[in-house]
């Protein structure tokens, strides 16, 4: 019995010490190694599929609209470079790239001379759309009626139309000839331009941008605009100074004004279209341009805002950026940052690009229009690495 009790207690501490064991091996199993901590445990996405990305489409510098062979290509390297809103020039120079009854009526040209017995604007659209991308027009001179050409063809034809400064001279601010934006003759020929694009094409959006609605602070004191700030303020002049603040509001209040009304006539027209507009940065286009984009984003008279945040380094890009956010209070609004990829000879390197990019992320913004294509088309390999996700 003794040697049976023995062997009984052996065997229990050998099946205790086996279980003890296999507890032991099991725990380990089940405990998984300690990770490193991950650096960047939250990291902002650099795409959102439903946000605006865009691109413009210029006469100048380009070839893109120049034959339909170069449209088709223009939207294939957009589709493959994940943009999905394409902004295409329609009105510069006191020309338009469509035929435009409107513009035959005041200068005598109805369409840019090398596009005549064609519709660049027409067949953007229908191969926009057959690759499912979003096409709006772009009226890229807005209240500028010509470049270096001491008014043009607009101010020979309307020389009361023309902006003057203090000197009753010719308003030129960086070789750009200028109307006189508070004229109503002239707010009505760019409503006539608006109306006669969203009548006549299939357009998903209409835009201004840096000089609509704006005028140079140096103008106002055309006869025009001296009868009515009289009119209006008891019979004073206005100010000798183009920076007097009380000034400077007045103006931007009649442009504010216009581009509310051109909002209202366009959507009378077609309810569901996109009215942008890509403005200067504020303070800036405030104090040179007249341009109020808080304004127009918190009364949500555009249903986006571009502003240009065209820099040439990270530094510059963040601190303009992060002025504009200071600025942007009705997120119902989308707000999309311009990025310049290409101005001249200048092309963004693709580390900068993506710094921009993240910079946007980081900052809430879930997409940005790029000026110009011939950038994109230059940097499509790094495009087709920032939107993986469209094919």
């Amino acid at each position: 019995m003794q040697f049976d009790l023995k062997i009984r207690k052996n065997l229990y501490f050998s099946l205790l010490l086996c279980g003890i064991i296999c507890i032991g091996a099991c725990s380990k199993e089940q405990s998984p190694s300690p990770q490193p901590p991950n650096p960047n445990p939250n990291p902002v996405p650099l795409w959102d599929p439903n946000a605006m990305r865009g691109v413009w489409v210029t006469t100048t510098a380009s070839t893109a609209l120049e034959s339909r062979e170069n449209i088709k290509q223009m939207i294939s390297n957009c589709k493959l470079g994940g943009i999905n809103h394409v902004f295409i020039v329609v009105y510069n120079n006191a020309r338009t790239i469509y035929p435009s009854s409107v513009m035959q009526n005041i200068t005598g040209n109805k369409q840019l001379e090398k596009f005549v017995g064609r519709d660049p604007l027409q067949e953007c659209i229908e191969e926009g759309k057959a690759a499912g991308l979003k096409v709006h027009a772009w009226f890229e001179y807005g209240f500028s009626s010509s470049y270096s050409a001491n008014g043009g063809s607009i101010i020979a034809a309307k020389p009361e139309w023309a902006a003057k400064d203090i000197n009753d001279k010719l308003v030129v601010k960086n070789g750009f000839d200028w109307l006189n934006g508070i004229h109503p003759q002239v707010q009505q020929f760019l409503v006539d331009l608006f109306k006669e694009v969203t009548l006549k094409y299939d357009v998903d959006g209409v835009q201004g941008d840096d000089r609509l609605p704006a005028m140079p602070s140096t103008g106002g004191y055309d006869t025009y605009t001296v009868n009515l700030y009289k009119s209006e303020n008891a019979g004073a002049n206005p100010p000798p100074s183009a920076t007097d603040a009380d000034w400077l509001r007045w103006r931007a209040n009649k442009l504010n004004l216009f581009l509310k009304r051109l909002r209202t006539e366009v959507k009378t027209i077609k309810p569901t279209i996109l009215f942008t507009m890509s403005p200067s940065p504020y303070p800036f286009g405030y104090n040179e341009y007249l341009q109020d984009w808080p304004t127009w984003v918190d009364s949500a008279w555009v249903d986006a805002i571009i502003p240009q945040i065209y820099r040439y380094n990270i530094n510059d890009y963040d601190n303009s950026l992060n002025q504009q956010k200071l600025y942007y209070k009705n997120t119902a609004v989308p707000f999309y940052p311009g990025v310049l990829v290409k101005s001249g000879s200048t092309i963004q390197s693709d580390a900068l690009m993506s710094q921009f990019i993240q910079s946007n992320r980081n900052k809430g913004f879930k997409g940005e229009v790029f000026f110009f294509y011939e950038g994109l088309k230059d940097k499509l390999t790094w495009y087709q690495g920032l939107y993986p996700f469209i094919k």
